[in-house]
Order: structure tokens, then C-alpha cells, then sequence
């Protein structure tokens, strides 16, 4: 683990390599699970400021579900979701033409109808982060199956998951706090490629 401010990362951050393949995918992440997207509890207020404007890039059956279920819910882990659609995709998600599964609040973001681009969980996938008992934050990467073809990608074009997470992380943590990440990345490639020779 990698110690910078007030979060503990796992080095396989650094090390795993991850590009989504939407084409591959399909977006299966906003489709798959049990939950929906964890949310944070600043988030909550700006999902309700939001979605009026997000409304209308929804489908009628994540409409639904938002006004049976609430534009979030308290997952019985006790953290805060979004809700799903008949136990599957996320209420916010949309279908592009080829049947791409898409984030109608992101979508809402790019027209330039909200400032909100979508949940930080979404954002950082496939990183999670998860509050320790001290107030740390632990900054981890999750393996599930359905990204296989992100892994294989990330393999060929050698791209770590903290570069493909660069906006994202930063948004998260602000760029100084990237900027120490990426020294401690040099420094651990290094002590690797010492242990190599």
C-alpha cells in the first residue's frame, strides 16, 4: 500500500493496466450488480438539483423507477444508490443505437445541460474507495469479469489504471495529490525494475 495524505492505495493501481472497450462491454457496468452506483453524501442533494434537467435523457422505465424508488436509496449496506430498474440497469442509464448502455446524467453533462458529470464511483470504476475506521480512505482496484476486455486493452496499449483514472482521481483528490501518485508510481516501477535485473 501506498500512503499519500489521508488515503492508503493499493499498488495495483499502478501496476494492473485498464482502458475500457466500451465495443467489447457494452457498458455491461451499468447494467450488472446487485446496486446501483454508490453514492457519496455531498452527491444526494445534487441528484435532486440535477435531475429535472436529466429527466428527459432517461428512459421512461428509469423514470419510473426514480419515482417508485426515490433519485437515490439506502442500499442495506447503509451507503447511498442509485436505484435500479427491475433489479438491473441503473435508473440513469439510456441505450445508444448499437445497444451501448450509457449514463443519461453524463450525457446531460456533455450537452452542457448540468455541471455534474456523473457519480465519482462511475467516474473512478474500476476503482473503489472505501472509508476505513481510522477516516482513512482506501483507494483499491476492483477485478470483476465483465472488464476482461478493458484489462486486455490496458495490456496493449500499456496503460496503468491511475493514468486511465487521471481526470477522475483528480477530481477526486485535486491535482497535487496526483502529482504524489505519480512520484510514487517512479519510484515503485524503479524498485521493480531493480528487483528484475
Amino acid at each position: 500500500m501506498i500512503a499519500i495524505g489521508e488515503t492508503l492505495i493499493s499498488e495495483d493501481v499502478i501496476q494492473k493496466k485498464f482502458v475500457c472497450d466500451l465495443n467489447a462491454c457494452k457498458g455491461a457496468c451499468c447494467v450488472k450488480g446487485d446496486y446501483g452506483a454508490p453514492l457519496e453524501e455531498d452527491e444526494l442533494p445534487v441528484f435532486e438539483k440535477i435531475y429535472p434537467k436529466v429527466k428527459k435523457y432517461m428512459t421512461a422505465d428509469g423514470i419510473k423507477a426514480v419515482e417508485k424508488q426515490g433519485k437515490y436509496l439506502k442500499y442495506e449496506t447503509g451507503e447511498w444508490v442509485t436505484p435500479l430498474i427491475k433489479g438491473r440497469e441503473c435508473a440513469y442509464t439510456y441505450f445508444d443505437d448499437d445497444g451501448t448502455a450509457k449514463c443519461a446524467i453524463e450525457k446531460a453533462y456533455l450537452e452542457g445541460k448540468v455541471d455534474y458529470k456523473k457519480p465519482i464511483s462511475c467516474h473512478l470504476y474500476p476503482i473503489r474507495v472505501n472509508v476505513q475506521r481510522n477516516k482513512l480512505e482506501a483507494v483499491n482496484y476492483d477485478r470483476w469479469s465483465i472488464c476482461k476486455p478493458a484489462c486486455k486493452l490496458g495490456d496493449s496499449l500499456k496503460v496503468p489504471v491511475y493514468k486511465f483514472l487521471k481526470e477522475p482521481l483528480i477530481r477526486k483528490y485535486g491535482e497535487k495529490w496526483y502529482e504524489a501518485l505519480e512520484v510514487a508510481a517512479d519510484l515503485l516501477e524503479k524498485q521493480e525494475a531493480k528487483v528484475k535485473r
